[in-house]
């Protein structure tokens, strides 16, 4: 496989280049100072892994990255760098390593190893949640549509929650933040529930919600989650994560903030 080395330090560059070559998943390994000139050379040939300095004069390593992956998605990445500060910023455009400077043979050959392994995704299975980016419920591939957006968003929330049973007033007081809770919108709140409950039974997945009680709750036995995956520590998940969670909802900004949390902690080799 090919591979190129960018970094604005040639002394750098080259030992990452040696190491490289000495690895036997990389076939070729070609060797930058600039930004531009690895472009170039992109122009015409096809490579497998990038590994790119982060902080370098004019185009930095994150940019670089974001243009090569706008050519070839493919090509794996992974950032050489002295500061642990930038790791946020790498997960934006889908890195498979991160290493802190200086660089390790061993711990080089084991972000190549894992960024070359083109390893399959793991199957999403009969209902997989979406939660970064854009909330949504799949079906077997095909996505669930909600009647009522506040359906959506009551689902939503209740995985957000992780299975904790939560009360119709709780939901009410996340979701409705400055309305009051009386006899109309407890019935309003009641509509939106039996809807919601309609359409997952609709789609064949009404086991996945439980309402007992007054307290509802999702069983995340029966389904898939990125968000789950994410903080169970799977790695594609944390990679699949560009720092967005459901972001049409404000109430999702906590869990947000964990997940940020989270992603510097990994990449800091915290935990």
């Amino acid at each position: 496989m090919k591979a190129i080395c960018v970094d604005d330090e040639r002394l750098i560059a080259e030992d990452v280049a040696d190491m490289c070559e000495a690895l036997p998943e990389i076939d070729e390994v070609k060797c930058f100072v600039r930004a531009n000139e690895a472009l170039a050379y992109l122009e015409e040939a096809k490579v497998d892994l990038a590994l790119l300095d982060i902080d370098m004069p004019g185009m930095n390593g994150i940019e670089l990255a974001a243009r090569i992956k706008e050519r070839t998605p493919e090509t794996a990445v992974i950032f050489l760098t002295g500061y642990p500060e930038y790791a946020v910023d790498a997960f934006t455009v889908r890195a498979s390593g991160y290493l802190m400077k200086p660089v390790t043979k061993e711990a080089l050959a084991k972000d190549v190893s894992y960024a070359l392994a083109g390893k399959e995704k793991k199957p999403f299975g009969h209902i997989f949640v979406k939660t970064f980016g854009k909330f949504a419920v799949f079906v077997d591939g095909e996505e669930v549509r909600f009647k009522m957006a506040k359906c959506r968003e009551i689902l939503a929330y209740l995985i957000d929650r992780q299975g904790t049973g939560v009360t119709r007033k709780e939901v009410f007081s996340v979701i409705w933040e400055n309305r009051a809770y009386d006899r109309k919108m407890q019935k309003q709140l009641d509509v939106y529930i039996r809807s919601l409950r309609d359409t997952l039974r609709e789609y064949g997945i009404g086991e996945i919600f439980e309402l007992s009680r007054g307290t509802m709750r999702i069983l995340p036995e029966y389904f898939t989650c990125d968000a789950y995956q994410f903080f169970l520590g799977d790695n594609d998940a944390v990679n699949d994560y560009q720092g967005e969670y459901m972001y049409s909802y404000s109430w999702a900004s906590m869990t947000e903030s964990l997940m940020y949390w989270k992603v510097v902690n990994v990449t800091e080799g915290k935990g």
